[in-house]
């Protein structure tokens, strides 16, 4: 029986106080030079399920892990047949106000640099073309053979083909594209290997017990030193791959300001948390900001 992965975590102190208030937020915003760090909550929105909200995936679900995809061809199985269908759902979701105020402030001259852990793609559908996807997306596949890397709609043609009669129909998406699927549907399932080396083909994003790529890593830790604030959206931050980043600027004395539904690991490095949903929270956020630039403009 495999492992299910470290996925959650327990607060030794109080909780710490939050607020609905934006008053804060817009002063730090404002100034400029901030940077975005956005987790699941920014997605729920569009109909994406985050990992750990009240109603998050985890409570059911366990995700796939590096270890299980590389080592189990039934785990690599049953990954590519519950995300066949989970894809699509992830490929057909829109932007939501959230990701479109996040934008806004990017072309407003606020925001310096946008680093998501998202895999949905939603931050470029959105106009921010240059979000730093941590975790990769899921509109790429990789061969862990030669390294080769290709469009997912190109693997879903293939997958299509291979499996003509592949009719499940998924009970349930989860964050990462992977939908619930009965066994028997599961076992009927064929992947399809690397056209150009025969290999095994993997979605070009970490997996929980992954590494990010040491480039990417680096890359998110110079759009922290280069800003002058770090605010983080939407995001639990139960996991090192985002909360390092959180550290990281709070030791530098850098203002951290957290904007998600609940408490997170990294509240305690926060100078002010805001408890509100991501969409309108952001949308009165660029419209505060919007009237003080007309008022001295």
């Amino acid at each position: 029986m495999r492992t299910r992965p470290t996925l959650s975590w327990t607060s030794a102190d109080a909780p710490l106080p939050r607020t609905s208030s934006l008053d804060e937020l817009t002063d730090v915003v404002a100034r400029g030079r901030v940077a975005v760090l956005s987790g699941a909550g920014l997605s729920t929105e569009s109909g994406i399920p985050d990992y750990r909200g009240e109603s998050g995936s985890l409570r059911r679900h366990t995700p796939m892990t590096y270890d299980e995809f590389v080592t189990s061809a039934e785990g690599r199985q049953r990954y590519w047949a519950r995300s066949h269908l989970g894809w699509r759902t992830i490929a057909r979701a829109d932007p939501n106000d959230g990701h479109r105020a996040v934008t806004a402030l990017r072309e407003g001259g606020y925001v310096s640099g946008v680093i998501t852990q998202n895999v949905d793609g939603l931050h470029q559908a959105a106009g921010t073309a240059d979000a730093v996807e941590l975790h990769g997306s899921l509109d790429r596949v990789v061969c862990l053979g030669c390294r080769r890397t290709g469009p997912r709609a190109d693997l879903d043609r293939r997958l299509r083909a291979a499996n003509p009669g592949f009719t499940g129909e998924a009970t349930r998406i989860n964050p990462d594209g992977d939908a619930e699927l009965p066994g028997d549907v599961v076992r009927r399932f064929r992947p399809v290997p690397c056209e150009a080396c025969g290999g095994i083909l993997k979605p070009d994003v970490v997996f929980f017990g992954e590494n990010v790529p040491r480039p990417r890593v680096e890359e998110c830790y110079r759009l922290v030193d280069a800003a002058a604030a770090l605010l983080v959206l939407g995001s639990s931050l139960t996991v090192m791959s985002g909360l390092r980043f959180v550290r990281h600027a709070a030791n530098a004395g850098k203002p951290v300001v957290i904007v998600n539904r609940g408490e997170t690991r990294g509240d305690r490095y926060a100078s002010v948390r805001v408890d509100r949903p991501l969409g309108p929270a952001l949308t009165e956020l660029v419209g505060r900001l919007g009237e003080a630039r007309g008022r001295t403009g």
